[in-house]
């Protein structure tokens, strides 16, 4: 099946399924089937696509890959995007599903001109708390046409049946002739980072690997260096093929930065070992990078609204990096003994809230918790604190240097026999 074929099919009001990796940037010809945007209308009219992600970060990034002339909205605050929608015609709105369905209660969103409506990657909206608003919302926009983004239809039996019934597949799903899943390709490593990170996150793996000749791959066509490498980095999501081809280019397993909701796919297509990667203490080898660590440290820690009340007339002033740049000569000249200034260390104790996605519906303990996060994180016992276990999730108070560890080693780890997300909690 080809593109033409999917645009005949959802003219003729048939929905299609594109089988997919689960990253926006493999998804560039769902653009072409949405069409040009329509004219600009008044505000307060609703969008004439909805986009519905498993959750805000993933909605940002429909965003960042549309193409300059979109009209387009990620929904990550329901306040802002409710001012947005009423004054201003959005032609694409992305969000999560249960955002989404909140400014449709609220009488904010209308679906009335909705001729399209594309489920970006629901393995991992119909198994979540989102399935019940992503019913909802499917169900009021029911003569809209649908497109499906999966890397996996054959798990979307039940829902494919109920909201895109009939659809056009167009792509490989991920199965062999007797309908078995394909093995993976290769081995790979991985680390769980965000998008914003990842350029950060290649120099500290090639640290990690020690690594003289790299390669790193942003998506696009996979070009042959010049010289073989002994670190292959993706910034990128890759697909089977595409992982594969890159396996094949130097002599280690590639490295692979995902979001934590493209772990069951990149499992499908690699075996999979974590990379664990250096910490700022790991880096800091000389006095900026210590320094840098400490006031990270002090940063992350809290408590300087008074310095900040401070020093904010300097701000209305000067360029806040301009302010920091001084304090920091100042504080050189404090090492020399010419002036009496120091830069504070961590506050003594702080501790960071961690959002973990395990509850006492998954029959989870704090036990559980603390014996993953020493085990598979590596953190010390003493810098752990009082866990609190919920329904469906649990907030553990960790001391503010073992923090990222914690993220990490718990990100992706198995508990109660499931795969578990960490984050830095949000204030709820």
């Amino acid at each position: 099946m080809t593109e033409a074929d999917a645009k005949a099919a959802l003219e003729r009001g048939r929905p299609v399924v594109l089988v997919r990796p689960p990253a926006v940037e493999q998804a560039r010809d769902v653009w072409d089937l949405l069409g040009p945007p329509a004219p600009v209308r008044g505000p307060g009219v609703g969008p004439r696509v909805l986009v519905l992600c498993a959750d805000d970060a993933g909605a940002a990034e429909w965003v960042a890959a549309a193409p300059p002339d979109a009209r387009i909205h990620a929904v990550t605050g329901l306040a802002r995007a409710s001012r947005i929608l009423k004054e201003r015609s959005v032609d694409i709105l992305a969000g999560a599903a249960k955002d989404l369905a909140a400014l449709l209660e609220r009488a904010t969103l209308k679906l009335d001109a909705v001729a399209h409506v594309v489920l970006a990657w629901p393995e991992a909206l119909v198994a979540s708390d989102g399935a019940a608003a992503l019913d909802t919302l499917l169900g009021e926009a029911r003569d809209a046409r649908r497109i499906v983004l999966s890397w996996n239809p054959g798990s979307l039996g039940d829902f494919l049946e109920r909201h895109a019934r009939r659809a056009l597949v167009v792509g490989t799903p991920p199965v062999d002739e007797s309908g078995r899943p394909l093995p993976p390709v290769c081995r790979a490593r991985y680390a769980v980072v965000p998008s914003f990170g990842r350029s950060l996150a290649v120099r500290d793996a090639l640290d990690t690997m020690s690594a003289t000749t790299s390669f790193v791959w942003n998506g696009g066509p996979i070009a042959s260096p010049e010289a073989r490498p002994d670190a292959v980095v993706c910034t990128a999501l890759p697909s089977r093929d595409e992982i594969a081809a890159l396996a094949r280019l130097g002599p280690g397993e590639p490295v692979v930065f995902i979001a934590a909701a493209q772990l069951p796919y990149l499992r499908s297509v690699a075996t999979l070992t974590p990379l664990v990667l250096a910490s700022g203490a790991d880096r800091a080898r000389d006095r900026a990078e210590a320094l840098r660590e400490r006031v990270a440290g002090v940063l992350r820690a809290g408590g300087v609204d008074a310095e900040l009340a401070l020093l904010d007339p300097l701000f209305e002033r000067f360029d806040p990096a301009e302010v920091a740049a001084a304090l920091l000569a100042l504080q050189g000249e404090a090492a020399s003994g010419t002036q009496d200034v120091a830069v504070a260390a961590p506050v003594e104790g702080a501790r960071v809230k961690v959002f973990v996605g395990l509850g006492k519906k998954d029959r989870a303990s704090a036990k559980d918790l603390v014996g993953a996060l020493i085990r598979e994180a590596g953190v010390a016992k003493e810098d752990i604190g009082r866990i609190e276990v919920r329904e469906s999730f649990s907030i553990v108070d960790v001391a503010a240097g073992a923090a990222d560890r914690a993220i990490r080693g718990l990100t992706g780890a198995t508990i109660r026999g499931r795969r578990v997300l960490a984050r830095r909690d949000r204030e709820r």
